[in-house]
């Protein structure tokens, strides 16, 4: 028995391939997330923008109306219309304000629920708008703080530098404003700097639980050496749908204008005139929202995973999320994998051959575990050889004495005459002749007739 059934099902893809992801990757992908999820992104993402616009434009407008209509009552030019001309305008500047943080504590909620729909979606998982919330909530006061001190802190740092100009200025207008137009200058790049060192601090809020001075120095450890790719996504989608929201809002505006002379030719406010011109802006407003709601989204898709590209490049995120999509598809309970191993230090995986030699890979650092080779000396040199003696030869053969010579052989014996046919008849050959047997002091020459002794 094992843990896993007998078949499963292959794992659903997920919105991004788990491996580190390139620039086009993270920017086309951001996209792709909007489109997978609509109703949960967009859909939530618009109404809680709608929302935050109409209670904010009806709140500071009721507050304005109500508090500027007592002016009414009172003399022009005199002390108390001062008094209450100042007290209307703190008491609407102040709704205003504690009424935006009211709005951008909306905008969190959409920006929290947008990273944890876009963290599951890398382990292909679709949650409701509930189960996200779930989710962020316990992170929700930590995103409204950060939000929160950084607009304080920008706040208090332009105010200083205001003062600090105007107090200049007084002194010597010139030099005031060539600080003014230094430090207009200088905050370009310093904003740029701060904005991508800081962009991945509502991901870590949501995804690790960090508290909010933590998540600051991780998304600055995350940050590092990816710093222009970051800078590179954030810019490219800000000019996007800047560009987007000034082409769409203009004809809009164009209409207004159309209607109002077409309605009201004279100029006199009738209330025909002023209904056409308020639906016209109100339509012109609800197309902006819809793209600053689609532009609220990417951005913080695109956070998302640049996020998850920082830490599967660092700490091997890649691999705790494959082992939690195939743990999954057994039927086993895991954890969030995205607080498995968090701040762990990966290795890179080496390279086929060292480092200085052709083909190597650069980048990879050499293994920690054998030495730098440090090369071989340099050959100092044979010594020159000091040469052989002089071969002597051989001694020259003297010649071998000259041959005495064999006998001469004996010739060779002429055939015997052939037997002469006889009266017998031609079909009976002739009898044998009959070999003397020689005795030991007989000896015949060959072809002889007789014997010597």
């Amino acid at each position: 028995m094992t843990a896993y059934p007998s078949w499963t099902p292959a794992a659903r893809a997920g919105i991004i391939p788990l491996h580190p992801l390139t620039f086009g990757a993270i920017l086309g992908r951001s996209f792709t997330a909007l489109r997978r999820n609509p109703r949960v992104l967009l859909g939530f993402a618009l109404g809680m923008q709608m929302l935050a616009y109409i209670v904010l434009l009806v709140a500071v407008g009721g507050t304005a109306f109500a508090s500027f209509s007592r002016l009414d009552t009172v003399p022009l030019g005199s002390d108390e219309y001062d008094a209450l001309f100042a007290g209307s305008t703190l008491i609407t500047v102040i709704t205003g304000v504690v009424l935006g943080i009211a709005a951008t504590a909306l905008t969190v909620v959409v920006q929290g629920v947008v990273v944890a729909e876009v963290a599951h979606g890398v382990v292909s998982e679709q949650l409701t708008v509930g189960a996200l919330w779930r989710r962020v909530r316990p992170a929700f006061w930590r995103l409204l703080g950060y939000t929160v001190l950084t607009v304080v802190a920008i706040i208090i740092v332009v105010a200083v530098l205001v003062i600090a100009v105007v107090a200049l200025s007084t002194v010597a207008l010139a030099v005031g404003i060539v600080l003014a137009i230094l430090l207009v200058i200088a905050a370009v790049p310093l904003m740029f700097w701060l904005t991508t060192k800081l962009f991945l601090v509502p991901e870590v809020i949501v995804l690790e639980g960090a508290g909010i001075f933590a998540a600051i120095g991780r998304s600055w450890q995350l940050t590092r050496g990816r710093f222009w790719k970051t800078l590179g996504i954030w810019f490219v989608i800000q000019v996007t749908f800047s560009v987007i929201a000034q082409v769409v809002s203009v004809p809009f505006s164009l209409l207004s204008g159309v209607f109002s002379t077409v309605i009201a030719p004279t100029g006199e406010p009738e209330p025909t005139a002023i209904i056409a011109y308020l639906g016209s802006m109100g339509l012109a407003q609800i197309v902006t929202l819809l793209v600053q709601s689609v532009a609220l989204v990417v951005g913080a898709s695109a956070g998302t995973l640049l996020y998850v590209d920082a830490r599967m490049r660092t700490e091997g995120l890649d691999h705790d999320l494959q082992s939690y999509v195939d743990q999954r598809q057994a039927g086993a309970g895991v954890a969030d994998p995205y607080r498995w191993h968090v701040g762990r230090a990966v290795t890179p995986a080496p390279v086929p051959s060292p480092q200085g030699y052709p083909g190597a890979s650069p980048g990879y650092p050499v293994p920690q575990g054998y030495p730098v080779p440090q090369g071989y000396p340099a050959p100092q040199g044979y010594p020159a050889p000091q040469g052989y003696p002089a071969p002597q030869g051989y001694p020259v053969p003297q010649g071998y004495p000259a041959p005495h010579g064999y006998p001469e052989p004996a010739p060779e014996p002429s055939p015997a005459p052939a037997p002469e046919p006889s009266d017998r008849g031609q079909d009976t050959p002739p009898p044998p002749t009959p070999t003397p047997t020689p005795t030991p002091t007989d000896w015949a020459a060959p072809g002889g007739s007789g014997s010597a002794r």
